[in-house]
């Protein structure tokens, strides 16, 4: 079995100063793509998908197809439920073979997000699959969840080391000013705060919506206690983006064995700079 709990990668990347990248998956090239390049380049890989990617694909077929691939590279696997807000849904999931999980309760007042989250906590325990959570909200739109900028808010340190202990996740997904999608202006990450709440809480930090952030940035969060960073827009529009140019090229394409290779190569740019970034080339 490839297919493993993100639990312990994140512990290496903190106690190491590094992040584990966690790719939003759409599609079996995007698998492709992420597990080959990882392997190629000897990185911790956490492979996500969100409600409506797992609705897609089928969470039987994005699981089988994560052992195949990651057999003949003997590279383990983190399959992750990004940004799942339903208990039932999460259960399903793990029963299924996942054993990575992000409950989403974000959304809620902070009592029922305590409450949601340490009830996925519980469960998820029981079959040594791990636990996200996140505490403030991000701008931009995750699936079918939108979040305007004027309503996303950040996470409370104090009530971070509150939430931590109280549900007993595995790791903490910060709101310090990214967001889901393209940022139209640059982005002004509140380190101050990343610094405190990594002072206030001991488990491994996650910074959503690094899609588009400098590199700067990225690095930065890294030193101040994020152990994994999400990237899913960037590798959307890299493959999109080089599949139109394809066909305007060549609009007599209908064979995907062709056409798609020069949308995988584009992402496969995309992965190796975010590797890159992470600092976890060769971590593995």
């Amino acid at each position: 079995m490839f297919v493993i709990s993100s639990k312990n990668l994140l512990l290496k990347a903190q106690k190491e100063g590094y992040a584990v990248p966690a790719f939003n998956i759409h599609n079996l090239e995007t698998l492709q793509v992420v597990v080959e390049t990882a392997s190629e380049m000897r990185a911790p890989l956490i492979v996500a998908g969100t409600p409506g990617t797992f609705a897609y694909a089928g969470t039987g077929n994005l699981l089988a197809l994560a052992n195949d691939m990651a057999r003949p590279y003997n590279h383990p696997l983190a399959v992750h439920l990004d940004h799942h807000e339903k208990l039932s849904d999460i259960k399903h999931k793990v029963m299924a073979g996942v054993r990575s999980v992000m409950s989403d309760g974000s959304q809620l007042p902070f009592e029922e997000n305590v409450a949601l989250v340490k009830s996925v906590a519980t469960f998820c325990h029981r079959y040594d699959a791990s636990v996200e959570a996140e505490l403030g909200r991000l701008g931009g739109q995750e699936d079918d969840l939108v979040v305007d900028s004027k309503d996303a808010f950040y996470t409370h340190p104090a009530q971070a080391s509150e939430f931590v202990a109280r549900t007993g996740i595995d790791s903490l997904a910060v709101a310090i000013g990214t967001a889901h999608g393209l940022y139209h202006a640059e982005p002004e990450l509140d380190f101050a705060r990343l610094a405190d709440i990594r002072a206030a809480v001991d488990v491994p930090l996650v910074l959503h919506g690094a899609s588009g952030l400098p590199a700067s940035d990225i690095q930065k969060a890294i030193a101040l206690g994020v152990c994994k960073v999400n990237v899913a827009t960037e590798l959307k529009l890299a493959f999109s983006a080089e599949l139109k140019r394809y066909f305007h090229e060549y609009p007599q394409a209908s064979d995907p064995r062709h056409y798609m290779l020069p949308a995988k190569l584009a992402m496969k740019e995309v992965v190796r700079k975010v590797i890159h970034h992470c600092g976890c080339e060769s971590k593995l």
